[in-house]
């Protein structure tokens, strides 16, 4: 199994595509983190790949399994999460399209 792109390599790699250096691509990418972060509550597009999401999680009820309050049924409150929804396009380029 081939090993996961790390950021720095994933920096390197934009910088040979654009032409540019290892420093200014990892800039971008951290400016591309920001822009993900403060945009979230509307949800932020990455075209091609995906999108983040606020989805509201309900309240619900859960019996522990494991600890002092094993076999104690207990409320987990509402809230309200982040998600990512991989694009269509991302999901055929990787699992093979019909």
């Amino acid at each position: 199994m081939a090993k996961a792109l790390t950021k720095s390599a994933l920096a390197g790699a934009v910088a040979e595509k654009a032409g540019l250096t290892r420093k200014q691509a990892s800039g971008i990418l951290a400016h591309l983190a920001e822009l993900a972060y403060k945009n979230a509550k509307n949800t932020f597009t990455l075209p091609g790949i995906g999108k983040l999401v606020l989805a509201n999680r309900p309240a619900r009820k859960m019996i522990m399994r494991f600890g002092p309050n094993i076999g104690q049924e207990i409320t987990v409150p509402a809230k309200r999460v982040v998600k990512f929804r991989v694009a269509k396009a991302c999901k055929d380029a990787i699992l093979g399209g019909k």
